[in-house]
């Protein structure tokens, strides 16, 4: 087995990478709809958050709020770490359990957008980076997410560097052209990963 840390930027196309990384046969453990699994209702998860930050996070059908959480996290470093301390280890145990689901020659991708700032890095036999220019993933958000520009500018200096990014590629994905530029290099990386994971046994 390989495991594979997979990071990039907002807007680099992380998300199109690990759908072709899937459809050459990788096993994909995505971190962000794991962390939204674990507080669906009727969790411990969900539970424990609540337990932390009151009912007025919950909408009225009993589901976790996430912009009002959001908008309380996000302006406070204590709360945040808090809320990171109900959910990691609950994301943590979810993807081993899914990991160890997983054949002993497959290629397990764990998508993590946060990996470079949480210093993820070393968890993996080797990382993928995904990598774009600024003025490109830039242009994603505001075109083809809609986002208002000083919002993707926002989320984008909230994130690691691109150099601190790339300091942790084992291989890195050329992602500023166009799509049909992009599958050829994902192929190439899947060979990449696959002969290692025949190698690593």
């Amino acid at each position: 087995m390989l495991t594979v840390g997979l990071t990039g930027g907002i807007g680099a196309g992380k998300s199109e990478v690990s759908r072709l990384l899937v459809s050459y046969g990788a096993v994909l453990i995505d971190a962000d709809r794991i962390a939204r699994e674990v507080v669906e209702p009727g969790t411990p998860g969900l539970a424990a958050v609540v337990d932390a930050f009151g009912t007025g996070i919950l909408t009225p059908d009993g589901t976790l709020d996430r912009p009002k959480l959001g908008t309380i996290v996000f302006a406070d470093a204590e709360r945040l770490a808090t809320l990171n301390a109900i959910v990691h280890p609950l994301v943590g145990a979810r993807s081993t359990e899914l990991q160890g689901a997983a054949g002993a020659d497959a290629v397990v991708v764990h998508d993590v957008p946060l990996l470079t700032e949480n210093k993820l890095a070393p968890l993996y036999d080797l990382v993928v980076v995904v990598d774009a220019a600024p003025e490109t993933q830039l242009d994603r958000l505001v075109r083809l997410r809609g986002m208002a520009e000083s919002e993707a500018r926002a989320r984008m200096a909230a994130q690691a560097t691109r150099e601190e990014r790339r300091a942790v590629a084992d291989l890195l994905i050329d992602n500023d052209g166009p799509l049909e530029k992009l599958e050829p290099q994902v192929r190439t990386v899947w060979e990449e990963l696959s002969r290692r994971a025949v190698s690593a046994g």
